[in-house]
């Protein structure tokens, strides 16, 4: 029975957390943490690490996705993607020193946040309002967005796509497709280097088949969303963006709250 569960759960996390990656750029975290440490009793820390590991693959897969349809900015991607890496592995480690109830909350209201913001306020840049922005003040603001984004990525495991969205979006121009697509591109990376930190830093591997059932789903989910995601147009993708980050955040908030 409780194998039964334990494949339940995890199928249906990572599906969730796929379709939130791939669509909206969301860190697996959002979703995978709060369901492994509600219905399956995995231990905080653990389930931020598996999540992270699930994040490799589905971001990965999706980039790959984004940059085949040309949504992609790989320049300024890789510097915000510098800064956010080594303020990914002090987040980790801070959080490795604070008590598990510590971690979490902080990504359920983030995500609903940015779900009511996409619905109410879609994100309409053109690609030509992008190209008119000054390349040096855009590093700068990549740099220092993202030593803030490393920070909460390593410290609670989630929030680094959504705030990687929201920066890209709000404060760096990006139009939607191509926010996502280098926020994922992002994400890829900085979920691996999370993930290791986790590991080594808790002194051991987490459940492997739990690890396994939620990396495999959660890379078919993103796969399949991110393909939708590039086809629809922007306002259709605005409103699923915000539809899915909205859903999830209130099902967290839930969870959180009722379950608990």
């Amino acid at each position: 029975m409780q194998t039964l569960i334990t494949i339940l759960v995890t199928v249906i996390a990572g599906l969730g957390a796929g379709l939130g990656t791939g669509i909206a750029g969301l860190s697996a975290a959002a979703v995978i943490s709060p369901m492994l440490i509600t219905f399956l009793d995995v231990e905080p820390y653990q389930a931020v690490g598996i999540a992270l590991a699930s994040d490799v693959l589905a971001s990965a897969a999706s980039a790959y996705t984004y940059g085949k349809n040309k949504n992609l900015d790989i320049r300024n991607g890789i510097i915000m993607m510098i800064s956010v890496l080594c303020f990914t592995l002090a987040g980790s480690y801070i959080a490795s020193l604070l008590p598990s109830t510590a971690i979490g909350g902080f990504s359920v209201v983030m995500t609903t946040f940015l779900g009511i913001r996409f619905i109410v306020k879609p994100v309409m840049t053109s690609e030509s309002k992008m190209e008119k922005a000054d390349p040096k003040t855009a590093a700068v603001k990549s740099i220092i967005c993202g030593m803030m984004i490393g920070f909460i990525c390593g410290f609670i495991g989630a929030g680094g796509g959504m705030m990687m969205l929201f920066v890209l979006t709000s404060v760096l121009g990006y139009e939607l497709k191509k926010a996502v697509g280098t926020s994922v591109f992002i994400m890829s990376f900085t979920a691996l280097t999370g993930a290791v930190s986790h590991f080594v830093i808790d002194g051991g591997m987490p459940d492997i088949f739990i690890m396994i059932m939620c990396m495999a789903f959660t890379l078919i989910g993103a796969a399949i969303a991110a393909k939708f995601a590039n086809k629809a147009s922007a306002k259709t993708l605005n409103r699923a963006v915000g539809a899915v980050l909205t859903t999830l955040g209130v099902t967290m908030i839930a969870v959180k709250y009722i379950f608990n």
